[in-house]
């Protein structure tokens, strides 16, 4: 495992085209990675069905497009599945993982313990015999997915944004009934593997930093430091999407895009580097950006 020099990350998903949300955060989390003189890599999390080679390059281009740089080559989640097979035989072979047969819908419609957030696994399956196992396997007709299993607390984490940050670690799902490792696994094994000790990403992602840092821990990988930012929002304060119109690089240009978001930031500038002399972790708004189409 690479320990230094230390690297922050952009690790898009190329199911859609990035919105303005999207390449701010990517922009934020460019300056947080080079004003603390780290790496800055990219990864392309194309795990998923609903992912795409194209959809990848247009997303690369468009980063490009705005003046990020990056460090090494593009990593590519789908090339590491090796990597992550091996993660999931040391947790198999230390009894930290069970098979599960649940769906979303058994889940929901489960008991939970008091105060259990909504979504929170309730341990159906923890404790099934092979017997059991087997009946449920072919009451389902499905393979299984594979849940960590913790010892059902919460964790906290340190965040540069929100501070000290505590949530709850369920027995969550480390590889999917169809193959797929989770992305809680392949985040956390990726970031080690190559160094990530900085993980800047929208503050929508902020529930999920307990339950990866848990991980890391389990696997003796250096927990990174994490900055979850605010979101870009529309005019109705939900989440930005395709819906709203002119939100992609194309509709904007890279340009006016890039001066939107600085100025978004509270630094107007018409460079990366203009925009990285001016930036101040300190001063980063807490709000939202409520982002309207210009004419």
């Amino acid at each position: 495992m690479s320990r230094s020099p230390g690297a922050g990350r952009f690790a898009p998903s190329p199911s859609a085209d990035l919105h303005i949300g999207n390449l701010r955060t990517a922009v934020l989390a460019w300056l947080f990675a080079r004003s603390t003189g780290r790496r800055f890599l990219l990864r392309v999390e194309d795990l998923d069905d609903r992912t795409a080679a194209e959809i990848a390059d247009r997303q690369l281009r468009d980063l490009a497009a705005i003046g990020l740089t990056w460090d090494g080559p593009v990593q590519w989640q789908s090339q590491q599945r090796p990597r992550y097979a091996a993660v999931v035989d040391h947790l198999v072979d230390r009894d930290l993982v069970y098979e599960c047969y649940c769906s979303r819908r058994d889940i929901a419609a489960a008991p939970r313990a008091p105060h259990a957030p909504q979504g929170a696994y309730p341990g159906t399956c923890r404790e099934l015999t092979a017997a059991q196992r087997q009946r449920r396997r072919t009451e389902t007709g499905r393979p299984p997915a594979l849940r960590l299993r913790t010892d059902g607390t919460d964790y906290r984490v340190t965040d540069l944004v929100h501070g000290s940050y505590r949530g709850i670690v369920d027995d969550f799902v480390v590889f999917r009934g169809d193959g797929v490792p989770a992305y809680n696994l392949a985040v956390v094994v990726d970031d080690a593997a190559h160094g990530v000790d900085q993980v800047v990403r929208g503050d929508d992602l902020l529930s999920s930093s307990p339950r990866q840092a848990y991980l890391a821990r389990l696997l003796g990988y250096p927990e990174p430091v994490y900055a979850h930012v605010p979101l870009v929002l529309n005019a109705d304060g939900a989440r930005l999407a395709k819906r709203d119109g002119a939100v992609t690089l194309p509709e904007i240009g890279a340009q006016s895009a890039f001066e939107q978001i600085s100025a978004s930031l509270g630094w107007p500038a018409s460079s990366l580097a203009e925009l990285l002399d001016r930036f101040d972790p300190a001063q980063l708004p807490r709000r939202p950006w409520i982002w309207r189409a210009t004419p």
